[in-house]
């Protein structure tokens, strides 16, 4: 099952469903209707679909399921194969598929593959598992409406949501989950403990960190980097746009730049800007800004750098998948027999960071590159072979458990992705470290050696967090909004029995205060259920009661949130018991 989960989140199995619930449409539908694209998400899968006069709904779900089964019954094998645009363009004419057309107008001729599945084609670049037949059940999990290609000036299609699963009990424990993960959302649970919202006016995948999100956002930035100068990282801070001739260089622009945020002109010159979509470029132009000596490697730069991509409106999901985010972002530069050393380090923070946050259970996947089609990749096979050979050393050399991927390298290296399951069995990718032997070549990067001569260093990607948002999105779904005590806003909240107990109350406000507690005091005249209730509903950890038995005591009562057990404490022992926990 573990392994299973793995293999879904690479793709390749809710990938090749997409494809079989297209064909399903296909035999039920014929060409009434139009397929529009179809691509795994990280729970299930979609496919956009033209439905045409055709009125499809919910009491259509049953039929489509059916469909599915049948279909993926008959074992059929994913073949792929290389079309000429031309051949392409004729085929997608004859269907009459205004859609497959357009993205096959964007293409290269030789960069064109279809795959079919028993008398079933669709245009796709893969990759996809080798036969239907494991694919043994499915569910429609809802619809909704998409412009095409995101784009609101297109025409709207029907997006069919799904998952599938290789046997039923899977299917049958994801959906008992799925009713828990509604409970555990983190886009409802987020706005009612006021750490985030969005805004229509600011713009649709641009979150808004409230103050209270903002605390724990500054407690998360702070805990990861102290911990990096401890490790040697150096941080810095790069612009929120670069030239576009820098994501040129790099490559990304090549890879992203038409389905990314188009360039801002300069009005007066002629040059073009983009959004920073990513950091590695700035910190390559870091690098260069002095000659480098060997003696100054490994360097390590680090960031919270926050990037802009452009997600089509149907692939936003609250702060999991948003149009701007932060990344924990780092680039390791040394020498090729540093490699190595330098990723079993980071493997070792990412271990630290994840027990930290209470993730205790991870796998690992060598995600490397498509051994059957090259053209997606940059640089030599031979420096490709050489990274995965170490990255697959290392982690055989620290233990991990991890199983190897083609087709799912970055497209500048291959890389370890960590794979963790959340409170509910949920897994998600959560941190990553990429081995690149090549933009330090497209940059001409340097160090002079021990023989004074240059030689290019190797980069090292890595993220432990991967992005702020994300894993903001994760833990609070893992969690049930119950941050752990070192990263809650508030820490403590206080609340007086009544007006003879405010000044003592406010004397303990102060000195926890000082002590660098996170509490905040509610002497608001409403019943002290009442009270309890409302910090229990903003999931603060700790809640102290003031009552005239705590003030002849000159001792605090302590009820940890969701118990109703009560432990007195006087204030010293109060402040060093928040410091040991805080500290674990």
């Amino acid at each position: 099952m573990d392994g299973f989960y793995l293999d879904c989140y690479n793709k390749k199995f809710w990938h090749s469903s997409a494809h079989i619930l297209a064909s399903a449409l296909k035999e039920i539908y014929g060409n009434s209707i139009k397929l529009g694209i179809g691509p795994a998400i990280d729970n299930g899968f979609y496919y956009d679909v033209d439905f045409g006069d055709i009125d499809f709904t919910i009491s259509d779900f049953k039929m489509l399921e059916d469909k599915f089964v049948e279909i993926a019954n008959r074992d059929d094998e994913f073949i792929r194969r290389v079309v000429s645009k031309n051949k392409a363009l004729e085929f997608f004419k004859n269907e009459n598929n205004e859609y497959k057309l357009e993205i096959i107008n964007r293409l290269n001729d030789g960069e064109i593959t279809f795959y079919s599945v028993g008398k079933f084609v669709d245009l796709c670049k893969g990759p996809h598992i080798e036969r239907s037949g494991v694919i043994k059940c499915v569910k429609i999990l809802n619809i909704a409406s998409a412009y095409w290609m995101g784009d609101e000036n297109n025409k709207q299609l029907t997006r069919i949501y799904a998952i599938s699963f290789p046997n039923k009990e899977m299917l049958d424990e994801y959906i008992k989950n799925l009713e828990e993960a509604k409970l555990r959302d983190h886009k409802r649970i987020g706005q009612d403990l006021k750490l985030f919202t969005f805004s229509e006016k600011v713009g649709l995948g641009l979150p808004l960190w409230l103050p209270r999100g903002t605390v724990y956002r500054n407690l998360l930035t702070e805990f990861l980097t102290n911990e990096q100068i401890k490790r040697g990282y150096k941080h810095v801070v790069t612009p929120h746009i670069g030239h576009k001739d820098l994501y040129i260089t790099s490559g990304h622009y090549a890879k992203y730049g038409k389905d990314s945020f188009q360039p801002i002109k300069t009005p007066n010159e002629d040059e073009e800007y983009l959004l920073k979509p990513m950091n590695c470029p700035h910190h390559c132009e870091i690098y260069k800004s002095e000659i480098r000596s060997y003696k100054n490697l490994p360097l390590k730069i680090a960031e919270f750098g926050t990037v802009y991509r452009y997600e089509q409106h149907g692939e936003l999901h609250g702060l999991a998948r948003t149009r701007c985010f932060t990344q924990d972002d780092s680039h390791i530069f040394c020498r090729r027999n540093q490699v190595e050393q330098q990723i079993e380090e980071v493997i070792d923070l990412i271990q630290f960071v994840f027990k930290k946050l209470g993730f205790t259970e991870f796998k690992t996947r060598l995600s490397f590159y498509d051994k059957n089609d090259f053209s997606k990749y940059i640089g030599d096979r031979s420096d490709w072979d050489k990274a995965e050979m170490a990255l697959e050393e290392t982690v055989k050399r620290k233990g991990l458990e991890y199983v190897k991927v083609d087709g799912e390298a970055a497209f500048y290296g291959p890389k370890i992705d960590f794979i963790i399951k959340d409170a509910i069995k949920r897994e998600w990718q959560l941190g990553t470290v990429q081995l690149d032997y090549n933009l330090p070549n497209r940059f001409n990067l340097s160090f002079i050696n021990e023989n004074n001569e240059k030689e290019t260093p190797v980069m090292i990607h890595r993220a432990p967090l991967g992005s702020i948002e994300r894993l903001t999105a994760i833990l609070i779904e893992h969690t049930s909004g119950k941050l752990p005590l070192w990263l809650a806003p508030d820490q403590l909240i206080i609340l007086p029995i009544s007006e003879k107990t405010i000044d003592y109350s406010n004397n303990i406000f102060r000195i926890l205060e000082e002590n660098k507690i996170r509490v905040t005091l509610d002497d608001r005249r409403e019943s002290l259920n009442k009270k309890i209730r409302e910090a229990e509903m903003m999931k603060i950890p700790l809640i102290a009661i003031i009552g005239e038995q705590e003030i002849a005591e000159n001792m605090i009562s302590i009820r940890e949130s969701g118990s109703k057990r009560i432990t007195k404490y006087n204030i010293n022992e109060l402040i060093d018991e928040i410091k040991i926990k805080c500290s674990n």
